[in-house]
C-alpha cells in the first residue's frame, strides 16, 4: 500500500508513503510558524499534488483548512480569509511553489478535544450564489463517515482509477481526494475541464475507472466525437450539484455503454445525501434515489411532520455527515440544524423542496428560494428547463425568477446553444408554447454563448438575475 500510486497530476505521480511524507512535512511547517490545533489556513492552490500535501499537512498539524479557489477575485478571496481569521495562507511564490504569506494572530479558536467526532477539518465555503457565502463546519467524522459511505455505494477498491477536474473549494470535488485516499484507490487531478480532449486522453492512458461530473462537464463532454475516445475501463459516471437533463444522460450512457451512472443529490452541508442506484435508472431517471448509506433522510410539511408519498415538502436529513454548524454564524445554524425531540439528534433541513414515490424513491422538485410564484400559481424551474434541454441544439438553460409589476414574478429564461447551432428566442417560445401549460412560457428568453456559474460550476441564477434587461432580451 505505501508503495501504491495515491496521485497523478500530470506527469508527476506520487505513492501513498510521498504523500504521507509531504504532509508530515508540511505539517512540522506550520508548527514551526507557529500555526496551533484548530486555527485555519487557507490553501489558495489549484488541483494539485500540492494541493493535497497542504491539506493533509494541516491536518498533521491539528488544524483547519479551507481551499479557496486561486482563481477567485481577489475581494472573494479576501472576505473569505477575513470571515475565516485564517492564522495563514499558503499560495505560490513568484516561482511557482508553495508558501506560507502571512501568518496572522488567529482569532475564535475553539476548544481542542482530541475527538473526532467534535473537532472541526475543514471549512468549505458555499458558492455565494445566493448571498453572502458561509463557511460550512465538517469534523473529522463529518469527512471519513462521508467518504466510508460514498465508497460503499460506489463500490470503491484500491483498483479504482478516479479522474477529477472538480475544484477542491467545494465539497464534490475534496470528496474525491477523501474517497479515492480511504478506498486505497488512484487519484488521477486535473486543473479544469477546459480542454476536454485533453482530458480524455488523460482517462484513456491512465485507465481511469470513475469519473465526476457536473451537468456543465456533461455539456463539454458531449461535444466532443467520444467515438474517438473510447474508454474500455470506465467503471462509473456520477453527477451531482445539479439535475443532469435527461436527453445528456442518455447520450452518456450511448457514449459509454459499460459505465455505470449515478444520479445523486447533495449539499454542502452534508457532502452526499443520496443516489439512484444505477439499476433503477431506466425506470426513474428523474429521481435522486435513496439515502447513503448509514443515513436517513424524511421530507416534512412546515410544521416538521412527515408527508406522503407525493406530497412536497423540505427534506431533513439524520447521520454522521451532518455539518457542525455555520462559522461563526449561530443564528443561520440555528435555522437549518434542529434536534429530534426524540434522539437529541441534529436534523439538517435542507430548504429544498423534495416529494416521495410510491416505491420511497426521492425526488427533487426545487429549491424553495428559486420557485417562482406567477399570479399566484407556483412554478418550479426544473420543469422548464426539462422541457428547453430536450429542443435540438440547446447546450444549456437556467430558468429563474425576475420582477413584473403585474404578475409579482416573471418567468425568465438563459439559453446557450450548442457550437454553430443558432436559436432565436422565437425558436424556444414556440417549442415551450407546444410543450407547457401557458402560465408556465417564460416571458423573457435571453439567448447566451455562455452561461455564468458559481465556484462550484452550477449556474448561476442570481448573476442571470442582475444579467437579464430588457435590451438584449425577447419578451413574449
Amino acid at each position: 500500500m505505501p508503495s501504491k500510486t495515491a496521485l497523478v497530476c500530470g506527469s508527476l505521480r506520487l505513492t501513498y508513503a510521498e504523500v504521507d511524507e509531504q504532509a508530515r512535512r508540511i505539517g512540522r511547517v506550520l508548527h514551526a510558524a507557529g500555526v496551533a490545533p484548530l486555527d485555519r489556513v487557507a490553501v489558495c492552490l489549484e488541483n494539485s499534488a500540492d494541493a493535497v500535501a497542504w491539506i493533509f499537512g494541516v491536518l498533521k498539524a491539528g488544524a483547519v483548512f479551507f481551499v479557496v479557489n486561486p482563481q477567485a477575485r481577489l475581494e472573494y478571496r479576501n472576505q473569505l480569509i477575513r470571515d475565516s481569521g485564517a492564522a495563514a495562507v499558503v499560495e505560490r511564490d513568484a516561482e511557482g511553489r508553495p508558501f506560507i504569506t502571512r501568518i496572522t494572530n488567529p482569532h475564535r479558536r475553539g476548544p481542542f478535544a482530541h475527538d473526532m467526532d467534535a473537532d472541526l477539518a475543514a471549512l468549505v465555503y458555499t458558492s455565494g450564489s445566493t448571498g453572502t457565502p458561509k463557511g460550512v463546519m465538517l469534523t473529522h467524522r463529518n469527512l471519513t463517515f462521508a467518504a466510508e459511505s460514498i465508497c460503499t455505494y460506489l463500490q470503491n477498491t484500491a483498483d479504482d482509477v478516479i479522474l477529477s477536474v472538480l475544484p477542491l473549494s467545494f465539497t464534490y470535488g475534496l470528496g474525491q481526494v477523501t474517497t479515492a485516499l480511504h478506498a486505497g484507490a488512484t487519484l488521477v487531478l486535473e486543473p479544469s475541464f477546459t480542454y476536454p480532449r485533453a482530458v480524455l486522453d488523460t482517462m484513456r492512458r491512465e485507465r481511469v475507472t470513475g469519473f465526476p461530473i457536473v451537468p456543465t462537464i456533461a455539456t463539454l463532454l458531449l461535444q466532443q466525437d467520444l467515438g474517438m475516445h473510447r474508454l474500455p475501463h470506465l467503471r462509473y459516471v456520477t453527477n451531482a450539484a445539479a439535475a443532469l437533463p435527461l436527453g445528456k444522460m442518455q447520450r452518456l450512457r450511448s457514449a459509454f455503454p459499460h459505465a455505470d451512472i449515478f444520479l445523486m443529490y447533495g449539499l454542502t452541508e452534508c457532502q452526499r445525501a443520496s443516489y439512484l442506484p444505477p439499476g433503477l435508472i431506466n425506470q426513474c431517471p428523474d429521481s435522486v434515489g435513496v439515502p447513503i448509506p448509514g443515513t436517513s433522510v424524511e421530507v416534512v410539511d412546515e410544521d416538521g411532520r412527515p408527508v406522503g408519498p407525493g406530497i412536497v415538502g423540505e427534506l431533513v436529513v439524520r447521520g454522521p455527515h451532518v455539518m457542525k454548524g455555520y462559522w461563526n454564524d449561530a443564528e443561520a445554524t440555528a435555522q437549518v440544524l434542529r434536534p429530534d425531540g426524540d434522539s437529541g439528534d441534529m436534523l439538517l433541513y435542507t430548504g429544498d423542496l423534495f416529494r416521495t414515490g410510491a416505491n420511497r424513491l426521492l425526488y427533487f422538485v426545487e429549491r424553495r428560494d428559486d420557485v417562482i410564484k406567477v399570479r399566484g400559481e407556483k412554478v418550479a424551474p426544473r420543469q422548464i428547463e426539462e422541457v428547453i434541454a430536450r429542443l435540438p441544439g440547446v447546450a444549456d438553460v437556467s430558468v429563474y425568477g425576475i420582477p413584473d409589476d403585474v404578475a409579482g414574478e416573471a418567468i425568465a429564461a438563459a439559453v446557450k446553444p450548442c457550437d454553430g447551432v443558432t436559436l432565436t428566442a422565437d425558436d424556444i417560445r414556440r417549442h415551450c408554447h407546444a410543450h407547457l401549460e401557458p402560465f408556465m412560457v417564460p416571458k423573457v428568453v435571453d439567448v447566451r454563448a455562455t452561461l455564468p456559474t458559481t465556484t462550484s460550476g452550477k449556474v448561476s441564477r442570481r448573476a442571470l438575475r442582475l444579467l437579464t434587461r430588457p435590451r438584449g432580451a425577447s419578451a413574449a
